[in-house]
């Protein structure tokens, strides 16, 4: 990617976690690029291929103010991690014009130091954590130390979040950390485990586990492992939410309608 930010969607999302979407919407600002490369990422057009538009730093903080002035509920930067060091001017010409949080919202393999020059920044950090497997990280992502580099980035996030603070009116998450696993189909007991690590990570009811079914073939590469071609099934999600529970790990679980390709935004309304 370019040095200037590339963006593929700037507009309302309402299909974020609950205390997030609320109402009116998360306002979200989709970053063209990535710096892993998931086998099945359903946002490939953006992730792989780059599609979006260039915009100035300027640009990029009128985008904001925009959203704030349409009554979203936050500013969600998705995919924001190949452009953190640019971000940070942005964000500390833009803040004092917030009124609304700012979401950092990644695939959670992120360079602790370079989340330390976001603090003071970023209100809501909302990673994944992929995978606990070295194996699976390298062959699905490219990133044979994905769980080394997500485990020192999440614990850095929830250092500068603290625990969830959410607004008792509207039940909005204000402040705080929340994870996000996908259950990929065939690697339930690696999901188990990232659950596990979890734990042993961060302190009891510091961060929200967002645990997702929605994976959907229909975006994976036909080289892929075979069971990533097909849906997840029942019982293995299932088998991890009963884990989440008997650790004590709560937030939210997904039914399983959402394994729908509809569900992935349309990037070529680019309306800014």
């Amino acid at each position: 990617m370019p040095d200037t930010f590339v963006v593929s969607r700037c507009a309302p999302h309402l299909w974020e976690e609950p205390c997030i979407s609320g109402a009116r919407g998360s306002g979200t600002i989709f970053f063209a690029g990535c710096n892993l490369r998931c086998v099945f990422c359903q946002n490939r057009e953006i992730s792989h291929e780059g599609y979006g538009r260039e915009v100035s730093a300027e640009k990029l903080a009128q985008m904001m103010l925009r959203l704030q002035d349409e009554g979203v509920h936050n500013i969600n930067l998705v995919t924001p991690t190949h452009y953190a060091e640019q971000l940070i001017p942005v964000l500390q010409y833009v803040r004092p014009r917030l009124s609304v949080p700012v979401v950092y919202n990644g695939g959670g393999y992120e360079d602790a130091g370079t989340l330390k020059q976001l603090s003071g920044l970023i209100d809501i950090y909302m990673p994944d954590f992929k995978y606990y497997s070295d194996d699976l990280s390298k062959r699905y992502s490219g990133a044979a130390d994905y769980r080394e580099v997500a485990s020192l980035a999440v614990r850095e996030m929830y250092a500068q979040a603290g625990d969830p603070v959410t607004d008792e009116a509207t039940g909005l998450l204000k402040k705080g950390l929340i994870i996000r696993h996908l259950v990929l189909p065939g690697h339930r007991q690696d999901s188990i485990n990232v659950l596990r690590l979890l734990k042993e990570l961060l302190p009891k009811s510091s961060f929200i586990l967002s645990l997702m079914s929605q994976y959907t073939p229909d975006f994976v590469t036909e080289d892929a492992d075979e069971c990533l071609h097909r849906h997840l099934t029942t019982f293995e999600y299932r088998t991890v939410c009963e884990e989440a529970s008997a650790l004590g790990l709560d937030g939210y679980m997904q039914d399983s309608s959402s394994a729908d390709r509809n569900f992935t935004p349309d990037f070529h309304e680019i309306t800014f």
